[in-house]
């Protein structure tokens, strides 16, 4: 049997108050694809941290062997001239600079104390190729969609030389497509000889690519499965991440949709922010009952937020036309503030950017949005804040020790939970939810789903926007399908099949009233 390219012995790992990791064991073969599973705040992103310097050597305790040899890495540079490189899951590119410029930084091409742009931008382009990105070096990354920018980020570790590539949670903001050509990318590094760790909570692509998974569970290892020998089923994985057998992955519901329609939107039109031409969301018309769960599916960019952001206080777009109805009452609605105030909440899809202020605590993110029931005279009342806070840290599960806690330093379920938590204490009427699962473990979403149900038998009106087929048929009541902006169908639940959905989101021109 071949020597492992890594071994990780032994690794505990200890912040104030909390071990994060405990005698953690990790064994990786040369040139495989070895998943790492868990939940979120299991240590999984801690663990690659240990590894890459990120913590360096003597903030921890255990032993690192690369390629047979023990390592003691003082930072990520360390541990990059070893060929070994992370990809974080919030990727570390500069928007304002180019391709080239972001895949040299701090490893500038330099002639004569100067940089050779001639030969940064012609090694650029053959990095490019390489991982099957047509666009030019001196292109600014910003630019880029998420997808390509990933593809980007594995350029720049070509750059380095990388032997072993770490990825943390390197499709979770991708569509289908990048997905399975990020994942093909993968096999193709890996004929070429090149090891890597993928972190992921999509479990079904684990079972496509991986060689080997390592389950971790609140801080230690529970097992390494071979995906090929054992036949492992995403079952199989769930139980270990959990610790026991998930029978359901959508909690049991009984639908409670009543008669009463709480949301409607009629002929609604929407242009692009600095292209006025560009029409973004085409005479969409929807509707959605009290204590009914209704989804929103389409392709990447056939406008789902843009729809639900414009829709949020004219908060995405120029040039809106349509009407809103709000429990049968046509309402103006010019701001944000106006949506709230006719009781529409939207729980974004980017959390770490827009829905969380992640260096303040909890407390101070779930009175975010209704601070008005928090003030007297222009004064905050610190103490109902911390009250009400608690109360939602226990209802909604929030694993913190305080509400005095960090948003930031929350896994992305319970940051997740926080938000949901500032938009359901404005008591809204509408619940505007998008991708509300994005980036978090088979437990937590279960809890989140939970949380939809409860919503719901509470006469709520909630509207999921997501790019899992498996999840809207397994929570909505009924579910609009988008197309290059236009509303193209409708199915109650009964009637849903990841099929016929696909079918009508790439249709392009019928309409549904």
């Amino acid at each position: 049997m071949a020597q492992p390219i890594l071994e990780m012995r032994s690794i505990t790992k200890t912040f104030p108050g909390v071990k994060a990791l405990q005698d953690v064991s990790l064994s990786v073969a040369p040139g495989e694809v070895h998943a790492i599973c868990g939940e979120n705040g299991a240590g999984k992103s801690t663990l690659m941290k240990v590894l890459s310097g990120v913590y360096p050597h003597g903030t921890y305790d255990g032993e690192i062997l690369f390629e047979g040899e023990e390592v003691a890495f003082g930072s990520i540079n360390d541990s990059e001239a070893r060929g070994i490189v992370i990809i974080h899951q919030e990727l570390a590119l500069v928007p304002y600079l180019s391709v080239a410029e972001n895949i040299f930084l701090g490893n500038e091409r330099v002639r004569r104390g100067l940089i050779n742009w001639n030969q940064a931008n012609s090694e650029a382009s053959a990095l490019l190729r390489r991982v099957g990105l047509d666009e030019l070096p001196v292109t600014p990354v910003g630019h880029l969609g998420v997808g390509k920018q990933q593809l980007v980020e594995i350029a720049k570790a070509l750059s380095k030389k990388v032997r072993l590539l770490i990825l943390d949670e390197p499709t979770a903001a991708l569509n289908d497509t990048d997905s399975e050509h990020l994942l093909g990318l993968l096999r193709q590094l890996q004929a070429e000889g090149i090891t890597s760790i993928m972190i992921s909570h999509k479990l079904n692509e684990i079972a496509e690519i991986a060689d080997s998974t390592t389950i971790i569970r609140d801080g230690r290892t529970i097992e390494t499965l071979d995906m090929h020998a054992d036949k492992v089923t995403q079952e199989r994985i769930i139980k270990g991440m959990v610790g026991r057998d998930l029978d359901h992955r959508f909690p049991p519901h009984e639908p409670s949709v009543r008669d009463e329609e709480i949301l409607r939107i009629e002929n609604w039109t929407v242009h692009h922010p600095t292209d006025p031409d560009r029409v973004v969301v085409d005479d969409a018309s929807l509707y959605v009952r009290a204590g009914e769960v209704v989804g929103i599916a389409g392709l990447m960019g056939a406008g789902r937020t843009e729809l639900a952001m414009s829709v949020f206080g004219r908060s995405y777009g120029r040039n809106i036309t349509g009407k809103v109805f709000v429990r049968g009452r046509e309402v103006t609605i010019r701001d944000v503030d106006d949506a709230i105030g006719h009781g529409i909440a939207y729980a974004t899809e980017d959390r770490k950017k827009y829905g969380l202020n992640l260096i303040e605590d909890i407390r101070t993110n779930i009175s975010a949005a209704s601070l008005r029931k928090f003030s007297s005279f222009g004064w905050i009342n610190a103490n109902e804040e911390i009250r009400v806070a608690e109360e939602y840290r226990q209802s909604m599960k929030i694993k913190a020790p305080t509400v005095l806690a960090t948003a930031g330093k929350l896994s992305g379920g319970n940051q997740q939970k926080v938000v949901l938590s500032k938009w359901i204490h404005t008591d809204p009427d509408v619940l505007i939810l998008d991708e509300p699962t994005r980036g978090i473990d088979v437990g937590a979403k279960y809890e989140i789903y939970t949380i939809i149900n409860r919503l719901a038998d509470a006469g709520k009106a909630v509207v999921v926007i997501s790019s899992e087929l498996p999840e809207l048929i397994g929570i909505c009541d009924r579910i609009y399908t988008l197309a290059f902006g236009r509303i193209t169908g409708v199915l109650p639940r009964e009637q849903a099949t990841q099929e016929n959905l696909m079918e009508l989101m790439t249709k392009e021109r019928d309409t549904v009233r």
